[in-house]
């Protein structure tokens, strides 16, 4: 019986150290390819997007927020 050969790709979180030195040698063995080691988590949507939009924008933007849960909290 032969084994499903699609290969697929994989994103795993190392919870220990021995852990690495266990995909190296699935690599040397040429079981597994290591495609990056350190990938940094993901940057804050605050951070990315902070100053993208004109001050008057985001406040009227703010204001149409807070009346919208007004009026959703009013209807209930």
């Amino acid at each position: 019986m032969q084994a499903d050969m699609t290969m697929d790709t994989l994103v795993i979180q190392l919870t220990h150290h021995k852990a690495l030195k266990l995909l190296l040698n699935l690599e040397e063995l040429h079981l597994i390819r290591v495609l990056k080691r350190n990938v940094a988590g993901g940057e804050k949507l605050s951070e990315k997007y902070a100053g993208k939009l004109p001050v008057d924008i985001g406040d009227q933007l703010q204001q149409h927020i807070a009346q919208s849960r007004n009026e959703w909290e009013s209807n209930i």
